[in-house]
């Protein structure tokens, strides 16, 4: 292995490409990690964890990649984060004002995503079409606009009587999607059901964005890998698809999963 970056776990880096282009950033340098797949990969861990929002070093993450203050006071890892329909930014609210309004009154989405069966979820309107490549939708629909978060979780909370808003990760790394599913006709029915006082919000555009993703092989069955199970992983990369790296073996690494592990990424 000739080629060797160090430094502590983001996400990776993405654009809509056919396919997705992924770059994972190790210590100021860029990785172009389509160019690896079909070589064999070597992830150490440093045994270095650092907060992704204060940088301490900490003996463990909390959620993913923060400190226990961090995780309990950050505006990062707010309740409307999870819950966007008790979002209060355009109140002027929250536990950063600031960090509110320059995250939260803004406009969002509301989506239909593909992964295996349909989801719905929320997203700033910057975040399209990142959001749903880093879930490993492989189609979507936008379905709402709306001036701030909160609003966009309300609708959401409606849809959620009828569709989930959870990703099945698994039948997402194998790619068991169910291939009759026509996210036009799944909007315009699910529209039915949103309140009056919503109905304006809905988004009368019906353009589907379709997601390929740079894998060579699906795997059967999954095995998802920890750094702190498993501190060295080496082993053929098949694919990535999310924020999946997807190996011979059937073996997965969520790198979201792992932010603010010191690790070496040697090829």
């Amino acid at each position: 292995m000739s080629s060797q970056y160090s430094g502590n776990i983001e996400k990776m880096r993405v654009q809509l490409m056919e396919p997705v282009l992924y770059h994972w950033e190790l210590g100021g340098q860029f990785i172009e990690m389509n160019a690896l797949i079909g070589k064999k990969i070597k992830i150490q861990f440093e045994n270095q964890i650092n907060c992704i929002v204060c940088g301490k070093i900490i003996p463990k993450a909390y959620g993913q990649g923060f400190c226990y203050t961090c995780f309990t006071d950050s505006p990062e890892n707010s309740e409307c984060i999870v819950k966007p329909e008790l979002c209060e930014g355009h109140l002027g609210k929250g536990r950063d004002a600031q960090w509110e309004y320059d995250h939260h009154v803004k406009e969002h989405y509301v989506y239909l995503a593909l992964s295996s069966g349909v989801k719905v979820g929320v997203t700033r309107s910057s975040q399209v079409p990142t959001r749903w490549i880093d879930q490993g939708a492989s189609a979507a629909i936008l379905f709402a606009k709306t001036p701030y978060r909160k609003l966009a979780g309300l609708i959401e909370i409606e849809l959620k009587k009828h569709v989930t808003d959870k990703t099945n990760w698994q039948a997402m790394l194998k790619n068991h999607i169910n291939g009759n599913t026509d996210l036009v006709s799944e909007k315009l029915k699910l529209a039915n059901y949103i309140s009056d006082y919503l109905q304006s919000y809905i988004i009368s555009t019906n353009e589907i964005t379709t997601i390929h993703y740079p894998i060579r092989e699906y795997p059967e069955k999954v095995n998802s890998l920890s750094l702190d199970k498993t501190p060295i992983i080496e082993s053929i990369l098949h694919g990535i698809k999310g924020q999946y790296l997807i190996f011979e073996d059937g073996q997965v690494f969520n790198v979201r999963n792992a932010s603010g592990y010191k690790i070496t990424l040697s090829y």
